[in-house]
């Protein structure tokens, strides 16, 4: 399966087949504002339009004003797709065209500093704090190019579809006319070949100097590509304008997590404000926390646990508030933390700590929950299932604390009991 934006991370969506009752999640993958994207592909040599990054309506009439009078107002926003934010105020999408700099003055204090959601996305909400004012460029046609990698043949893919000026860019890839779509794989090492570009050449109807133009734009979007670490670079639209050469109108960047290291650069252009507080606090714990959309949270350790752990919620009814993977810790610095982010969701009405004792033995984590329940007030039911290296010992422990904790060896029971709680 071709990994893919619109797909899987666009606005940090999972996927589209994600059952409801897992909710639509944040991927744990950098993403850049298309300003930043934008900024990076220009100074590869990618024709990108002249654009100014505001903050207030009163640079964003003075932005207006610079760049000649019409322009695109364009929400920075790393989840959602633009087509489809709302804000507070009624406003319906993300991407506005404006005349003059004073519509443009407005329409900023329209969007800046105002709370906006998705379509899909339920259970979050953020502000605006920039937006990108860029020139309208004239074009002719637009396209929708994603450069990501095949899964299943292990190389880079070029990912290009025919879109129309109303056409939401999330049902591009999902398109099978093989007229309006179409799929290129190439090697990493031979990069982009000049076999490779007259094939795009041919799907796109371009001849004579746009191949030049287009061979060009593909060099230097793979340079990218492959020295940032990048999983995804999605140019969308994708402009033919009407002096035959492309440019990108909107753009994302992915960034392999993996790369943090290699590249320190990229990573500091991340911008937290965008994601779930309580997963950034997590990772400051070295925990990993997922917000999801039901009533239950738990702490598991280990992300395939966690998925099981959601699953048999599922079976039995109930829905998954969160789940928040301990890893390999069972301190009761780490439980403490733990509950403390868990039960600061208010829609949390029941908590499953379902714990596989391996390295780290049942007897230990159970001493941790008994630690961390002492010293804070658990305002939920609580139910605890160990099973692994003295989960015999461990589970005595809980149920000789006498704190009220609903105690299970068995998988299925433990689910069904905190959906049964959570229900109460």
């Amino acid at each position: 399966m071709i990994f893919s934006l619109a797909w899987a991370t666009r606005a940090g969506v999972l996927t589209r087949s994600t059952p409801k009752s897992s909710s639509k999640i944040q991927l744990r993958r950098l993403t850049l504002h298309s300003s930043q994207t934008q900024d990076l592909l220009r100074a590869s040599g990618v024709l990108v339009p002249r654009g100014v990054v505001a903050r207030t309506p009163l640079e964003a009439r003075d932005a207006v004003k610079s760049l000649g009078g019409s322009c695109i107002l364009q929400a920075q926003v790393l989840w959602g797709h633009k087509d489809s934010l709302s804000f507070e105020d009624g406003l319906r999408g993300g991407s506005q065209k404006v005349h003059d700099p004073e519509q443009g003055m407005s329409m900023a204090g329209r969007m800046l500093n105002r709370r906006v959601v998705s379509d899909g996305i339920s259970h979050q909400s953020i502000t605006v704090n920039h937006i990108l004012v860029s020139e309208v460029m004239a074009h002719q046609e637009l396209w929708h190019l994603t450069m990501t990698i095949d899964r299943e043949n292990y190389c880079p893919a070029i990912i290009i579809s025919k879109q129309d000026d109303n056409t939401d860019t999330e049902e591009i890839l999902i398109q099978k006319d093989s007229q309006k779509s179409s799929t290129f794989t190439f090697g990493f090492s031979q990069g982009i070949t000049r076999d490779l570009v007259i094939q795009i050449s041919e799907f796109l109807g371009v001849a004579g100097d746009q191949v030049t133009n287009l061979d060009d734009m593909l060099t230097n979007m793979y340079g990218i590509f492959r020295e940032k670490d990048a999983t995804l670079l999605e140019i969308a639209p994708l402009a033919r304008l009407e002096n035959g050469l492309f440019a990108s109108l909107d753009a994302s960047l992915v960034i392999d997590d993996d790369a943090a290291k290699r590249q320190p650069d990229i990573f500091l252009l991340r911008d937290t404000s965008q994601e779930v507080e309580d997963e950034v606090n997590a990772e400051k714990h070295n925990l990993v926390y997922i917000k999801m959309n039901g009533n239950i949270g738990n702490i598991v350790n280990g992300a395939g646990l966690a998925m099981a752990t959601n699953d048999a919620i599922g079976l039995h009814g109930g829905t998954s508030a969160n789940f928040l993977d301990a890893g390999g810790q069972a301190t009761k610095e780490t439980m403490i933390q733990a509950f403390g982010i868990v039960m600061g969701d208010e829609r949390v009405r029941a908590m499953l700590i379902n714990i596989y004792g391996g390295i780290t033995r049942c007897d230990m984590i159970a001493e941790s929950i008994i630690g961390a329940a002492q010293e804070m007030t658990v305002s939920v039911p609580l139910v605890v299932r160990l099973q692994g290296t003295n989960s015999a010992e461990g589970l005595k422990l809980l149920a000789d604390a006498r704190l009220g904790l609903h105690v299970e060896s068995d998988f299925g029971r433990a689910a069904r009991r905190a959906v049964e709680l959570a229900r109460v």
